[in-house]
């Protein structure tokens, strides 16, 4: 199991410290360094500043968002930053929710599956500059039918670096994993747990059977973010972990309509979900978080002693996971990789 080191969102303003742990991932051989955007900074400006330095390490998005991007768009972004980097992109794409990609963004929501389908198909034609790309989906058409209806069907001036760039696929719901099984070259899970590899087995499996399918699970890439921290207690290590958790299960999407706390309800945690989602709806954000079951925690992630986690570790490398991507300073990375290796 590989590791790649996640920078993480911004808050305020760029998180203290990154710019070094990169580059020591880089040094330690981590396989990747991730960058993430929302509705703050953007994963792409990041991912060049800091990548800029590395030598070894692939640079990779953890999710760049499709709504904000035209599939083209997209694939520019792609084509650059492989060349500039020698090689060392990997396209990681994401839906987002609705709440995002409708009060952000301004656009539909609606069937985020068939319209992933479409936006991958348009970056690989791109990508792949075999000839002007001419494209007739429910959702993307290009040329454009209307407008000055001016439009003529073009390939990027700029010849790739390589004919096809890795696309990995956020996804959390089993028809999405699938959708990533089927069309994308990896997976990004989140909140993945040992406890439901089964259930994500079969729906990858789904996904290698459709026709067309790019990969079998021998030749696929899972990159799981999973937090990881080394402290001597147990109880205060997953009071860290706590905060991430209750603002994903109780605050990022509505009621009714968020995938992350259907995830955590499928590993057996439906009422403490509903508690937690009501709290934190309410603006008790304080006891939502307190609402975290620490069991929850150890479920989702590797926390406690060095020693808890090493008699932990193979039971997350007999998953289907092949790179656990990581967040923390220089000297939390150095610990994790110590742990690892």
């Amino acid at each position: 199991m590989k590791l790649g080191y996640h920078t993480g969102y911004w808050s305020a303003g760029p998180p203290a410290g990154v710019a070094e742990a990169v580059l020591e991932a880089d040094r330690l051989g981590f396989d990747s360094v991730w960058t993430a955007e929302a509705y703050g900074s953007d994963a792409l400006t990041p991912l060049a500043w800091w990548g800029a330095a590395t030598k070894n390490i692939r640079l990779a998005t953890n999710i760049m968002q499709m709504a904000a991007r035209t599939p083209t768009a997209a694939a520019m972004a792609a084509i650059t930053l492989d060349h500039l980097s020698g090689g060392r992109f990997v396209l990681g794409l994401g839906a987002s929710g609705p709440q995002v990609v409708e009060g952000w963004y301004g656009q539909p929501y609606p069937r985020p599956l068939a319209r992933t389908r479409e936006y991958v198909e348009i970056i690989r034609r791109v990508v792949a500059r075999e000839r002007p790309v001419e494209f007739q989906g429910e959702f993307f058409t290009l040329p454009h039918p209307g407008g000055a209806k001016l439009g003529k069907p073009l390939k990027p001036t700029v010849h790739p670096l390589r004919p096809s760039i890795p696309i990995f696929l956020a996804a959390e719901g089993p028809k999405n994993v699938a959708l990533a099984a089927e069309i994308a070259d990896g997976w990004l899970p989140l909140f993945f747990s040992p406890k439901a590899d089964a259930f994500y087995r079969e729906a990858l499996a789904q996904g290698f059977a459709k026709p067309g399918a790019r990969h079998t699970l021998a030749d696929f890439e899972v990159a799981a973010s999973v937090p990881v921290l080394v402290h001597e207690d147990v109880e205060q290590a997953a009071d860290l972990i706590r905060p991430f958790i209750a603002l994903y299960v109780g605050g990022m999407g509505a009621k009714g309509a968020n995938f992350h706390r259907d995830v955590i309800a499928r590993l057996g945690y439906e009422k403490e979900c509903d508690l937690i989602q009501e709290l934190y709806l309410a603006g008790n954000k304080k006891d939502a978080i307190a609402a975290v079951p620490t069991a929850l925690v150890e479920d989702v992630a590797l926390i406690g002693p060095a020693d808890k986690i090493r008699a932990e570790l193979p039971a997350w490398q007999e998953t289907v996971i092949t790179t656990l991507l990581v967040q923390g300073d220089v000297t939390a990375i150095r610990k994790i990789a110590e742990l690892v290796s």
